[in-house]
């Protein structure tokens, strides 16, 4: 008899308990989102910048110099491959890590100061703009964080750390109520 695989968020098991209705600070996880890292080759900065803030659906996230990450809930991996093929192998190069990241949102109008118990870059809305992303250590762990909107970030982390991150960011946001869910 063949052997059937069910397909599970490595957060299954960690949400399991949490309230259905959000409250104000919330958690949300992204089911299956679509990540790539991509590296602009020297000479071809301008160009690739532009095109890849030119990709529909898709949030370009700074990642360090000439490094981006791409991420969309609406845009398959094949689909975004083949937008970042047609860039040409000479001017970029890309790798999908749908499977290997965990996409967490977190917002609410104390966010900042849960996000503070565990990041040391300022989160103030004149410094860290929206839009705005960096590479951060995240509870310990490499992260990266990115202001989505006036109260809310998102937080991309290594799939094989995500249960941690999750854990602490629940323990800090148990003051204000947090609750934590599965995004749509």
């Amino acid at each position: 008899m063949p052997m059937t695989y069910a397909s599970r968020h490595v957060l299954e098991d960690h949400i399991a308990g949490f309230e259905a209705t959000a409250n104000p600070h919330h958690l949300s996880i992204v089911r299956a989102p679509t990540v790539f890292s991509v590296l602009v080759h020297e000479g071809h900065q301008a160009d690739i910048d532009e095109a890849l803030s030119n990709l529909e659906d898709v949030s370009v996230r700074f990642a360090g110099p000439n490094e981006w990450l791409l991420v969309s809930e609406d845009v398959s991996s094949d689909a975004l491959a083949r937008q970042l093929s047609d860039l040409g192998s000479t001017r970029v190069s890309f790798v999908e890590q749908s499977d290997g990241r965990v996409v967490l949102r977190i917002g609410g109008p104390r966010v900042r100061s849960i996000l503070a118990k565990c990041v040391a870059v300022d989160l103030h809305a004149d410094v860290f703009e929206v839009g705005q992303s960096a590479n951060v250590l995240f509870c310990h762990v490499a992260a990266n964080l990115t202001r989505t909107g006036a109260d809310s970030f998102e937080i991309v982390v290594m799939r094989s750390f995500a249960g941690f991150v999750f854990d602490e960011v629940c323990e800090m946001g148990r003051e204000f109520a947090m609750t934590a869910g599965f995004a749509r």
